[in-house]
């Protein structure tokens, strides 16, 4: 009898920012589908979800891919539920409005790798400053490049668990790194980006660094760029507009929401957003072709293209919740009153 081991990932109640919690299930005769997952449970008043007295919180499974790092294996992403079946107020996909999977997502996934000894980024003299950014963004070398192990080490795993990650590359800062994912679907989007998170934090452990995903982990004052969670999206009507002033439309329906957008955009954002670093400040709202100190860039490809492609949101954070984003994105863009 073959016995399949099944790590259930979830998001706990944690304020302002969720971490990621799992446990494994073992499973005789999996068959490696969903649809064969069975609903769980766990100690919801560990979590920051629910009283000791009634503590009950079920993991519904929502995603399944291959977990290349363990024999026999799986990844099995979830939805927490309250004890009767409904959403708990932590999970943010089920808030997410995309049924026939009309919006695509592709996040680039900012953060900073971080010696657990020296509490500072990878490549960080113990005293003092490195020289200052210039050098470091798609560098190669060891005076430049950083944990290029570990980032390759995370790019391999991520594909053999047919994770759809479409690149990777160091960033401005020493031990900062960065990957990319896409999918047709939001839901999918938000899963994918929470298992590669997941399978990071997990290689983390065997290299004694933590991964840091705070959007200024060094200081608002510090003159390095901060770590983001840019969100590139579309729905049938930005692929086919074949205009500019659909585009515009859209973006201008951004303008009056601009609060309802910063409060999903991650935690401490008003230390990234300041207008500087290719960031738009975090209280103005701005969008332009090619501009990436606007709140919202008109890709050039779209442009080329003959106004048929995609946005790229630059406000979401590294530690945003990609369910979050892509559920405000969607009820934003719905709301555009596109011309015929």
């Amino acid at each position: 009898m073959a016995k399949s081991k099944l790590e259930y990932i979830w998001l706990d109640g944690y304020k302002p920012t969720q971490s990621l919690r799992s446990k494994t299930k073992i499973e005789a005769d999996f068959s490696g589908k969903l649809d064969d997952c069975p609903m769980w449970s766990f100690d919801g008043s560990s979590t920051e979800q629910a009283p000791g007295g009634s503590s009950d919180c079920l993991l519904k499974p929502v995603f399944i891919c291959p977990d290349p790092q363990r024999k026999n294996g799986f990844l099995v992403m979830c939805e927490v539920l309250n004890a009767d079946g409904t959403p708990h107020a932590t999970n943010g996909r089920a808030t997410i409005e995309d049924d026939d999977n009309d919006f695509w997502f592709g996040f680039e996934q900012e953060y900073f790798l971080y010696n657990t000894e020296t509490n500072k980024p990878l490549g960080f003299p113990e005293e003092g400053e490195p020289g200052p950014q210039g050098p470091y963004y798609c560098s190669v070398g060891a005076k430049n490049a950083f944990g290029r192990n570990i980032i390759e080490e995370h790019l391999d795993v991520c594909l053999e668990a047919g994770l759809n990650v479409e690149g990777i590359n160091a960033e401005v800062a020493p031990g900062q790194w960065e990957f990319q994912i896409f999918a047709k679907g939001a839901r999918e989007a938000g899963d994918q980006i929470w298992v590669a998170r997941y399978l990071l934090e997990r290689i983390g452990e065997e290299y004694g660094v933590w991964i840091n995903w705070h959007c200024k982990p060094l200081g608002v004052d510090a003159d390095w760029n901060g770590s983001g969670m840019h969100a590139n999206f579309s729905n049938s009507t930005l692929r086919t507009a074949g205009s500019k002033e659909v585009y515009d439309t859209i973006c201008e329906a951004f303008r009056p929401v601009v609060k309802e957008h910063i409060e999903v955009y991650g935690a401490d954002n008003h230390l990234r957003l300041t207008g500087k670093h290719e960031t738009q400040s975090i209280d103005q709202f701005s969008f332009g072709i090619s501009d990436r100190g606007a709140s919202i860039r008109i890709p050039i490809a779209t442009v080329e293209r003959g106004w048929k492609g995609w946005l790229e949101d630059r406000r979401p954070n590294s530690a945003a919740d990609p369910y979050k984003v892509a559920a405000r994105i969607i009820t934003t863009v719905k709301s555009a009153q596109v011309p015929a």
